[in-house]
């Protein structure tokens, strides 16, 4: 859509210089998700690969499980007076069979920091509504394996080099091969879009897989793990308190700060093997 970046002017001082030039910035605009017609939720995200992130939106919401549940995904026409398209609407259509979300007013969906829910409300939310324990699941990757992922993401972030202003979230296997990366400038929105693309792929559950994010591990980012099937998150920076409580409630490997061959493992660190042996 030509979207993803837009060019604005700006005022640079450097060494006591000012010069006046474009710059590239990313793109952000709200997107509403319907399901069936019926509204749901807007989100601010950079466009593009949007039918991924309504996808992966919905696993997260234990909607849908599997490419199967959904019949299927477009844009809404009529936005706008004249009856154009902005491409800011999507509209999922669910498969027979597959139960609507209640979009009611006092439905709260705990995907979201903002939710009201905490604590072992939040935990017993996403334990009851998982489709796919991870405890369980057989993942092992090498630290020195693991070491590498930040610097490929980082590698593979092509509008991050444009823009200096996206978040980024990657699939990879235990062996360090990237499967899918997606970009956006909400962190939640780039995982949604990586777990979409799987779930449209037929990729789900995602049990022999590593997910990496480029800020920190929150809580909703733990959830959308363990969600999708997913046994290991590792991110660049540090996770919340309630992010550690629900991936050591979950059965999930949570690897913060993992910068070189530094990291911290916060919970199940058996999915680590072998580990380095202490002098």
């Amino acid at each position: 859509m030509g979207r993803v970046t837009a060019r604005k002017p700006v005022l640079r001082i450097r060494d006591g210089l000012h010069t006046t030039r474009p710059d590239t910035l990313t793109v952000e605009e709200p997107l509403e998700l319907r399901v069936g017609g019926r509204p749901l939720t807007i989100t601010m995200r950079t466009p593009g690969h949007d039918f991924d992130l309504a996808a992966g939106f919905l696993v997260g919401e234990g909607v849908i499980h599997e490419a199967g549940d959904v019949a299927g995904i477009r844009y809404c026409a009529g936005a706008t007076d004249d009856g154009g398209n902005t491409y800011n609407i999507v509209d999922v259509a669910l498969a027979p069979g597959v139960a609507a979300p209640d979009a009611s007013l006092e439905r709260n969906f705990y995907t979201t920091s903002s939710c009201g829910l905490c604590g072992k409300a939040s935990l017993d939310a996403v334990r009851t509504r998982t489709t796919w324990p991870v405890a369980d699941a057989p993942l092992r990757i090498s630290p020195d394996t693991l070491a590498t992922l930040p610097e490929q993401l980082r590698a593979a972030q092509r509008v991050f080099d444009r823009t200096g202003g996206l978040h980024a979230a990657a699939l990879f296997t235990p062996g360090g091969e990237l499967v899918c990366l997606r970009e956006d400038v909400g962190r939640h929105n780039a995982v949604d879009k990586a777990i979409g693309h799987a779930l449209r792929g037929g990729l789900l559950p995602l049990r022999d897989t590593v997910l990496m994010v480029s800020g920190r591990a929150s809580f909703e980012l733990v959830q959308k793990a363990v969600m999708a099937g997913i046994p290991m998150l590792a991110a660049v920076s540090a996770p919340s308190s309630l992010a550690v409580d629900l991936a050591d409630d979950a059965g999930l490997t949570l690897v913060g700060f993992l910068r070189g061959s530094s990291m911290n493992v916060y919970s199940h660190p058996e999915r680590l093997a072998p580990l380095p042996v202490a002098p």
